[in-house]
């Protein structure tokens, strides 16, 4: 499955991104996934980078549009969030330190921590790209349900 969304850059926007991504997810994988253990981490991933657009990015020119693409195959999942703003350098990214109580900085490390694959390509055809990857392990009960469909 495939499917783009493109939406103005406002955070006010956020709730129709995350409404589009779970009832993508949600068509096309059912209960196959327990969604009560994936929709936090695919949130939290998804909130962090549509806000450091809006914010780092664009500037809150809500006029540039962020494209949201989606794609998945069986449980794989790939997200990617394109935006026309400068550019970030991963390699330039330095985690803050706890002794440093700092406010900001932390989105990298968050992405990180809560998806399989980060990604981060710059100026491809005038746009940047961050690529979040994450495989949805198949739900307890889902799996449960098809070894008792194989064995009758």
């Amino acid at each position: 499955m495939k499917t783009e969304l493109h939406l103005p850059s406002d955070l006010r926007f956020l709730s129709v991104a995350e409404e589009w991504l779970f009832s993508s997810l949600q068509v096309s994988l059912g209960d196959e996934v327990d969604w009560t253990r994936q929709t936090g981490r695919l949130r939290l991933a998804l909130v962090e980078a549509y806000s450091n657009v809006v914010r780092h990015a664009h500037f809150e020119q809500p006029n540039i549009p962020i494209i949201l693409k989606l794609e998945l195959r069986d449980r794989d999942l790939s997200l990617e969030i394109w935006d026309q703003g400068q550019g970030y350098n991963p390699s330039d990214y330095q985690a803050p330190s706890p002794q440093d109580k700092q406010e900001h900085g932390y989105g990298w490390l968050i992405l990180n921590r809560l998806m399989d694959r980060v990604e981060y390509r710059l100026q491809v055809d005038g746009s940047n790209c961050l690529k979040l990857e994450a495989n949805l392990p198949r739900s307890v009960s889902s799996g449960a349900s098809e070894v008792q469909s194989a064995q009758v």
